[in-house]
């Protein structure tokens, strides 16, 4: 764990990845931060720290006297976040370089299917 990115963003990342993955399903009992400290060897503040920007968001859920909980309906929420995240990061700016270029709507669409089929042939091969 060291990305460059503040520890307790990392344990966020880290959670969130298994519940997009379906490692920790949602109603599941999460890790708590006395767990996740320990096994990153970190102040449990900072797991603490790590785990409430979960819950701001929706993500995790408190029970009291229980732990933590990954929420209902939290794997759709990450999904969303994620294409929207997908959508501003990569297709904006390549729509924008493809106006810039003169390539029209259907041609950009050419050129994911192309590129996609080339991807695929060579896992293929590997």
């Amino acid at each position: 764990m060291d990305d460059g990115r503040p520890l307790f963003v990392q344990i966020a990342l880290q959670v969130e990845a298994a519940v997009l993955e379906g490692s920790l399903a949602e109603g599941e009992r999460a890790p708590s931060t006395n767990e996740l400290a320990s096994f990153h060897r970190i102040n449990p503040a900072t797991a603490a720290k790590g785990i409430n920007l979960l819950v701001d968001r929706g993500i995790l859920v408190k029970r009291r006297g229980l732990g933590m909980f990954v929420a209902d309906g939290a794997r759709e929420l990450l999904r969303a976040e994620r294409q929207q995240r997908f959508a501003d990061d990569y297709i904006a700016p390549m729509l924008d370089e493809a106006r810039a270029i003169g390539l029209s709507p259907e041609d950009v669409v050419g050129l994911i299917r192309t590129h996609m089929n080339h991807s695929q042939v060579k896992e293929k091969a590997e």
